[in-house]
């Protein structure tokens, strides 16, 4: 049960896995509840005795279990700042009717502004001008590009974060196909857009990009047989995760001309990160990408761009985590409870 307290008492809030930034923000949102941050996971190993935390906000690092919860007696609520739960035992939560909530969304727009950068550093070759500019070269040389207006762009995808790419296409004054196993047709007519078939899509847009959640079902989506289907001289963009393309067959594409060229935030071999917050805070991912990287021939190539899994890597982002996380706790206690899972 609740305890029938009201947000003006104060209760005991714990942090942990919060960085020295994040901390101004909370204290002064969270004013008059007692605090207390921890740059370490919360797990058996660093929760020494019991606590008498009413709630407490963690990231992925941190497991929650039936050792950890016994622990904390008086706890009502756990805040985890990702969208993920899957390290959070709810079942042994629900027995203790501790509440769990989460950020189910914080980076769609965000994802969707870094996909029309990888676009138009391709489509005018933006790339490329930096690299002639760094050799002191100022010949056009090489850098004719094309107009996004009256292109016809195809999402793979048509999630939270694929509609925001269809909204800044049609403001481009593009053409949209989109592919789903969820249509909604009112979105697709507001939007004027179109949903057809993936072989469809590839074969009519110059521009393809993957929004699709990754699982077995769409490993090697875009592989041999589908990019051999692509319209001649299209575009790949991939900020979704690296194995829904098969790389093999991508470098094939573009060595064979079938693609112009393709934008990449993410690499088939990377570590599957559950929560892209997740390179922010472990830097031995970086580290790992940083050796996959290391003479991928795919990224010798000029018409391909990469980044370094930075989609959803911006200031207001991370704030929109935070954010909710602190109403996901400021509503528990003044009885308006929201993302509970």
């Amino acid at each position: 049960m609740i305890k029938n307290k009201e947000i003006s008492n104060g209760m005991k809030i714990a942090f942990y896995e919060i960085n020295d930034w994040e901390k101004a923000i909370v204290k002064k949102k969270l004013k008059g509840h007692e605090l207390v941050f921890f740059k370490d996971p919360l797990n058996p190993a660093t929760l020494k005795g019991k606590e008498n935390y009413d709630a407490v906000s963690v990231f992925i690092y941190s497991r929650i279990n039936k050792d950890v919860l016994s622990r904390l007696p008086k706890l009502e609520l756990i805040a985890t700042r990702s969208t993920g739960f899957d390290h959070i035992d709810t079942v042994a939560c629900s027995k203790r009717k501790v509440k769990v909530s989460n950020v189910p969304y914080y980076g769609e727009n965000t994802v969707a502004e870094h996909t029309f950068a990888l676009i138009l550093a391709l489509s005018r070759n933006v790339h490329k001008a930096h690299v002639k500019r760094l050799r002191n070269d100022y010949s056009l040389d090489g850098l004719k590009g094309f107009d996004l207006s009256g292109k016809t762009i195809g999402v793979i995808g048509a999630g939270n974060i694929g509609l925001h790419v269809i909204r800044i296409a049609k403001g481009f004054g593009m053409e949209v196909l989109a592919t789903d196993i969820n249509q909604n047709n009112f979105l697709a007519e507001v939007l004027d857009f179109k949903y057809v078939p993936l072989d469809d899509l590839l074969g009519h847009s110059d521009i393809v990009s993957i929004h699709t959640p990754y699982n077995d079902s769409t490993h090697h989506l875009i592989n041999r047989s589908k990019l051999k289907k692509i319209k001649k001289g299209a575009i790949l963009i991939n900020t979704a995760r690296g194995a829904i393309v098969e790389t093999d067959a991508l470098i094939e594409s573009l060595d064979n001309k079938a693609l112009a060229g393709a934008g990449l935030d993410v690499l088939e071999g990377e570590k599957l990160i559950r929560e892209e917050r997740e390179m922010v805070y472990e830097k031995k991912n970086a580290e790992d990408l940083a050796k996959l990287t290391t003479g991928h021939i795919l990224l010798e190539k000029d018409n391909v761009v990469f980044t370094p899994h930075i989609a959803f890597y911006s200031q207001e982002a991370l704030l929109r985590i935070l954010n909710t996380t602190i109403s996901n706790i400021s509503g528990y206690f003044a009885k308006d409870q929201q993302n509970i899972i």
